[in-house]
């Protein structure tokens, strides 16, 4: 059990340095004029993680077993979302800004797939819990990540359709 909650405490660690970085690039893109789209739902996606990590201990079984190939999996989608955020530098952030000035990064991922950073929450958020043996908490938050993803994508999407047309 040890083991699933350092894990757990390092998912946690690791999204709260990406907070901070997004913070840091957020309050730049904020002074250069971007304009935040969605703001709405934006709560929604923070209670989404943050239960989700929280689930991940509180059901965690006593006689789990982990299973390594869900582990590497996830280490997959951390080096994916690392790719990323090197490739959208000083533009990634957790909410979605854009800047009527800034290209749109065509490089990296984002050569391949639109939105790259969305199908790699898909992919962590069901599984972490399926390499601990959480199947219901994989199931549960991967339906409400789609709800909220849905909403998302969507805000994203109509934000840069003017930007696209350039």
């Amino acid at each position: 059990m040890n083991i699933a909650l350092a894990i757990v405490a390092a998912v946690a660690l690791e999204r709260g340095g990406e907070l901070l970085y997004a913070e840091r690039n957020t309050r730049m893109l904020r002074s250069r004029g971007a304009k935040e789209v969605g703001r709405e739902h934006y709560p929604l996606i923070v209670l989404l993680h943050a239960a989700w990590l929280v689930s991940l201990v509180v059901f965690l079984p006593r006689d789990f077993v982990l299973h390594p190939v869900w582990i590497a999996i996830f280490a997959v989608l951390q080096v994916l979302r690392i790719w990323i955020l090197v490739s959208l530098g000083p533009y990634w952030t957790t909410r979605i800004l854009t800047l009527d000035d800034a290209p749109l990064v065509r490089t990296g991922p984002y050569r391949f797939l639109r939105h790259p950073n969305y199908v790699v929450v898909v992919g962590e958020i069901a599984t972490l819990p399926l390499a601990f043996g959480e199947i219901v908490v994989a199931i549960v938050f991967s339906i409400l990540n789609a709800g909220v993803l849905a909403l998302r994508i969507a805000a994203e999407e109509r934000a840069l359709s003017a930007r696209r047309s350039l």
